[in-house]
C-alpha cells in the first residue's frame, strides 16, 4: 500500500519500510523548539531525567518571543531560566533580545529546518515548517524535555486529507484567504489528527510565504499536520537561506487519503473569520458594516515581508482612520531591518501606525496590544477564541494583511479590492 508524504517523513525516521494510519512509532528527531513560554517547563522536566546533557546541542533551539521583551517580572525569569539552561547546555541556537524574532518566522528564515525533517516544538504552531516538506507539529514541554533529551519522540502515524490546489489566485487573495477558506469548509475539527496534504498545479502561484501561513494554520483545522509538495518554490527557499540538503518524499499514486478535496484559487476572495473561531468565515458579499477599534499586522502567520509590502502598498498615501490603533510588528530582525530599508516603516509611521519590536505579544493576550471590553480587532493572527486578545467581551475578527490594512484605513472591516 502507498504512504503519503508524512508517512514517508515517519517510516524513514522511525527506520521502517512503510508505516500505516494508526501505527505507533518512536521516531528520530532533526529538531527540537521551545518559546520562553513553555520552555522553563520542560527545562523542569529535563532535570528530573538526570540527564546532563541534550542528545545534539545543534538540535535544540530556543526563541525568547512570547513576552519578550520583557513585560514583567515573571516573563524576566522565565527568560532567565532559559538563557541559564542554554548557556550551560552550550546549546547553538538560542535567540534572545536582539537575535530573536517569532519562532515559525525566524527558525526557516535561518535555515534551521530543511525537506524531509522531522520536528517536534512545544508551540501548537510548530506545523508551519510544512511549508518546507517537513513533518512539524507542537507538542507538550513534557514531549520536549524527552525529546531534548533522547531526540525521539512517539507518534501514532497520521491518516491524510489531500488538498488539490488548480488555478490562479486573484488580487488581494493571500495563503491566509486560502486556509481561512479551508478551515471554513471543514470545520475547527475538520482535519483532527490528520495530515493536511498539498498538492497540484495552482502550487506554482502560491509564494513561500503563502505556503508558510497555510500550514502554520492548519492546527486550526485540528490537524496533526500540514505539509506542502517540495516544488522549485521550496528548493529556491531552502538554498537561499542556507538550509541544509532536503531530502524530498513525494506522496505514492496508490497513496490513501480519507478525504481529496479539490479548490479552485481563482474563485476564491478575501476571507474572514468572525469572532469567536478560526471556521467562522464569511466573504465580503456577507459581510455588512463592522466599526473596530484596532488591527494588528504581524504574528507568526503573517508578519514576513510579503504581507508587511501587502499592507504598506494599501496604506500608503492614506491615514489610518480616526480611533482606530494600528500596531504592525514584523516577525524577525532581518524582516524589521529589509522593511526599514525599503522605506516600508516610513509608510507605517506617517500613515499613524506604530512599530514593534519582534514579538507574538498580542496575539496571545500577552502584552503589546490588549483589547478592553466590548472593543474589535482586525488581526492577521491564527486563533479568535474568546479572550484571546485581551477581555473575554472582545472581538477579534481573523484577516489577511490587505484585509487588515484596508479596515485601518476605512475603520471597519473593508475588501482591500474597493479602496
Amino acid at each position: 500500500m502507498g504512504m503519503t508524504m508524512t508517512q514517508k517523513i515517519l517510516a524513514a525516521k522511525s527506520g521502517n519500510t512503510s508505516v500505516e494510519a494508526g501505527q505507533l512509532i518512536l521516531a528520530d528527531l532533526d529538531l527540537v523548539l521551545g518559546n520562553d513560554i513553555t520552555s522553563p517547563v520542560a527545562i523542569k522536566e529535563f532535570a528530573k531525567l538526570g540527564k546532563g546533557e541534550v542528545f545534539d546541542k545543534d538540535k535544540v533551539t530556543m526563541v525568547m518571543d512570547h513576552f519578550v521583551p520583557n513585560k514583567d517580572i515573571k516573563a524576566a525569569e522565565q527568560c532567565k531560566m532559559c538563557r541559564d539552561f542554554c548557556n550551560d547546555k552550550q546549546i547553538t541556537h538560542f535567540f534572545d533580545v536582539g537575535q530573536m524574532g517569532i519562532e515559525h518566522a525566524l527558525l526557516p528564515e535561518k535555515g534551521l529546518v530543511t525537506a524531509g525533517d522531522c520536528v517536534i516544538g512545544a508551540d501548537s504552531h510548530t506545523c508551519t515548517y510544512g511549508a518546507l516538506g517537513a513533518f512539524s507539529t507542537g507538542v507538550g514541554s513534557t514531549d520536549m524535555a524527552a525529546g531534548m533529551a533522547s531526540g525521539k519522540a512517539w507518534f501514532k502515524v497520521p491518516a491524510a486529507i489531500k488538498f488539490e490546489l488548480t488555478g490562479k489566485p486573484g488580487r488581494y487573495v493571500s495563503g491566509k484567504d486560502v486556509i481561512l477558506h479551508i478551515i471554513g469548509m471543514i470545520g475547527v475539527d475538520g482535519a483532527l489528527y490528520r495530515s493536511m496534504e498539498f498538492t497540484g498545479d495552482g502550487l506554482c502561484h502560491l509564494t513561500m510565504d503563502d505556503r508558510l501561513c497555510i500550514s502554520n494554520m492548519a492546527i486550526e483545522a485540528g490537524a496533526k499536520n500540514g505539509i506542502f509538495e517540495v516544488d522549485d518554490i521550496t528548493l529556491e527557499y531552502l538554498r537561499l537561506h542556507g538550509a541544509k540538503k532536503p531530502k524530498i518524499y513525494k506522496a505514492d499514486e496508490d497513496a490513501q487519503y480519507e478525504r481529496v478535496i479539490k479548490i479552485d484559487l481563482s474563485e476564491l476572495g478575501p476571507t474572514v473569520a468572525f469572532p469567536h473561531l478560526p471556521g467562522n468565515t464569511k466573504t465580503f458579499a456577507d459581510i455588512g458594516e463592522i466599526r473596530i477599534d484596532q488591527v494588528v499586522i504581524g504574528s507568526c502567520t503573517n508578519g514576513r515581508l510579503s504581507d508587511l509590502r501587502t499592507a504598506a502598498d494599501i496604506l500608503r498615501g492614506r491615514k489610518c482612520a480616526k480611533g482606530v490603533r494600528v500596531i504592525i510588528i514584523p516577525a524577525t530582525q532581518q524582516i524589521y531591518l529589509e522593511a526599514m530599508e525599503q522605506g516600508l516603516l516610513k509608510v507605517f509611521i506617517e500613515a499613524g501606525a506604530v512599530v514593534s519590536t519582534p514579538t507574538c505579544g498580542p496575539c496571545l493576550g500577552g502584552y503589546m496590544g490588549i483589547l478592553a471590553a466590548g472593543e474589535r480587532a482586525v488581526a492577521t493572527t491564527n486563533r479568535n477564541f474568546v479572550g484571546r486578545m485581551g477581555h473575554p467581551d472582545s472581538e477579534v475578527y481573523l484577516a489577511s494583511p490587505a484585509v487588515a490594512a484596508a479596515s485601518a484605513v476605512a475603520g471597519k472591516l473593508a475588501d482591500p479590492r474597493e479602496l
